[in-house]
């Protein structure tokens, strides 16, 4: 096929790619839920920026780098100024992230790793059809990030096929790595990992110049925005590291990791296991694991908290699906040209020895085993959130978001809310809020929690708090609970609010072993009206199972 045609057909296929990723939306990601708890955290920073206030928790107050994904809030709070609300702003930047992933793992098989079409097709279409598109109606940033992963390592495997790189080549290879970790701060580690690759690839002695500009790039160019951010925010890490990373290494976050990566690209691992045929195919498939391996590896950093959908892990699978096919056929080695690829156009020709019958069923399986792998990415979308009742679906109506609505009706007005559920609540409400949990609340992060003396500095008009006790299972106060960190915070709060006069207005949920409290404190304006909204609200559904709530102070304690 001459280079004309193919190009032509490469396009076309896009499109057909990019089509297919449109149907696949409007047909099957349910955009009309809300925004998932923790990623309304980040909105409320968006908007925030976007307002002119920098980039705070509330409005006056000092900054906190909350947001985690840095740069994709900056570029949200950019849409947002131009116009667009808070909601269209994150989802359309999420929207387009995915779409040009898609098409940049097409493209990145065929003109730099030399694979075939329909191998290069399967990869887009994995990845068209997983999780990408909930968590952009989730209203995380997800893809965002993966596409600059993907695109960093786009440029690494053009560095690991140049015998002589050129130096913008080089460059652009370590400033896309340098925007991964403005987006997310472990795109640093990821993008290190794909160095390290690199270097295993060519060796040491033909990588000099790729690490020199790349360290370069990164002391000077990060190294600014590192103490940028340490003088801005007053901390050197992001805040949630602070709460997240404090005790330890999580040996279970390391597990979960791993098997987040094994469950998103399990399809490709087949890949590397057949890579350890030859002795070069082997170091080829250990120097791309580098990067899938090590970035799994080093969440053993953080709690695995807030991971909805495995996105922590989701980086991934790009990479994964840009890497594959080379495994199978043993193309990338440096100095490769794309005239000489050894596999562009005989990875099907065993199929020429085979009569019309045989061919045949080859084809009707491969097409079966092509579906078969699409519908397993798809699959994926009925595991993002522990109580999913349904693939279409990943959580339902909450509560949370009804209350935050009525709540609205006094922003301005000074009032406060101490609160577990840092998401919808305060966003929604508008209200200034204590993130009582610490992620977004400098203190609490940097000083091993919540304490009664700190939430008496702010007397919140209102205490709200998640746990697993009610009037009706009180909580029990052993030692071994009192350990636990979550649970000795809503004690905390449920003593603070008692011992101050606050009325317990609800505590909604579907099962008295899982609740949301509501207290208000009673001697401001609005308290008499804001008790009676609350305990009297019949539309508070639990967010884990949809089912309309019960107030338990209504019940009396046995």
């Amino acid at each position: 096929m001459t280079s004309k045609k193919t190009l032509l057909l490469d396009i076309l296929l896009s499109i057909l790619l990019t089509a297919s990723t449109l149907y696949y939306a409007a047909r099957y990601v349910n955009f009309s839920i809300p925004p998932f708890e923790d990623a309304a955290m980040l909105m409320r920073y968006a908007q925030h920026l976007a307002g002119g206030y920098g980039i705070v928790w509330n409005i006056g107050g000092q900054p906190v780098d909350g947001a985690t994904d840095f740069l994709f809030m900056v570029t949200s709070a950019g849409f947002i100024k131009l116009g667009l609300t808070v909601g269209q702003s994150v989802r359309g930047v999420g929207f387009a992230s995915h779409l040009l992933t898609v098409l940049v793992v097409y493209w990145t098989n065929r003109r730099i790793t030399n694979a075939n079409i329909p191998l290069s097709f399967l990869s887009g279409l994995y990845l068209a059809v997983g999780t990408g598109l909930s968590y952009v109606s989730a209203y995380f940033g997800t893809p965002f990030f993966a596409l600059a992963a993907a695109s960093t390592w786009t440029l690494g495997l053009l560095l690991i096929k140049k015998e002589n790189p050129r130096f913008w080549l080089i460059l652009a290879f370590a400033l896309s790595g340098l925007v991964t970790g403005l987006i997310r701060p472990e795109g640093v580690i990821l993008a290190s990992l794909m160095l390290f690759s690199i270097v295993v690839m060519r060796g040491l002695k033909n990588s000099i110049s790729i690490i020199t500009i790349f360290s370069a790039v990164f002391l000077l160019l990060g190294g600014a925005y590192f103490l940028w951010r340490w003088d801005y925010f007053g901390y050197p890490l992001p805040n949630p590291y602070y709460k997240k990373g404090d005790s330890g290494l999580h040996w279970d976050s390391f597990n979960q990791s791993l098997l987040n990566t094994l469950r998103l690209s399990l399809p490709m691992a087949f890949a590397f296991i057949v890579a350890f045929r030859s002795r070069e195919m082997t170091r080829q498939a250990l120097a791309y694991l580098i990067p899938i391996l090590g970035f799994a590896s080093a969440f053993v950093l953080i709690s695995d908290e807030m991971n909805y959908g495995a996105r922590f892990q989701y980086a991934i699978v790009p990479i994964a699906l840009m890497s594959w096919i080379q495994l199978l056929h043993g193309g990338g080695r440096v100095g490769l040209s794309d005239s000489s690829s050894p596999y562009r156009d005989k990875t099907f020709s065993w199929l020429n020895q085979l009569s019309g019958r045989q061919r045949s069923v080859y084809f009707v399986a491969l097409i079966g085993l092509s579906a078969s792998l699409v519908y397993y990415s798809w699959f994926q979308n009925c595991f993002l959130t522990s109580f999913q009742q349904a693939c279409d679906r990943p959580y339902e109506r909450d509560g949370r978001l009804e209350m935050a609505k009525m709540l609205a009706e006094y922003r301005g007005k000074g009032y406060l809310i101490a609160t577990t559920e840092a998401g919808l609540l305060p966003y929604y409400s508008g209200w200034d809020a204590i993130d009582t949990w610490g992620l977004n609340d400098q203190w609490i992060a940097h000083n091993g929690g919540l304490t009664a003396e700190y939430l008496d500095q702010y007397k919140p008009q209102i205490i709200m708090f998640h746990d697993y006790y009610s009037p009706l299972v009180p909580p029990k106060l052993t030692e071994a609970n009192l350990a636990q960190r979550w649970f000795s915070m809503t004690i905390t709060m449920k003593d603070y609010a008692e011992a101050h006069g606050y009325v317990l207005a609800a505590v909604f949920g579907d099962s008295p072993y899982d609740t949301h409290s509501y207290y208000v404190r009673t001697d401001f304006e609005d308290s008499e009206r804001l008790i009676e909204k609350i305990s009297e609200m019949r539309n508070y559904y639990y967010p884990t199972t949809g089912k309309r709530s019960i107030n338990y102070v209504n019940f009396p304690e046995p």
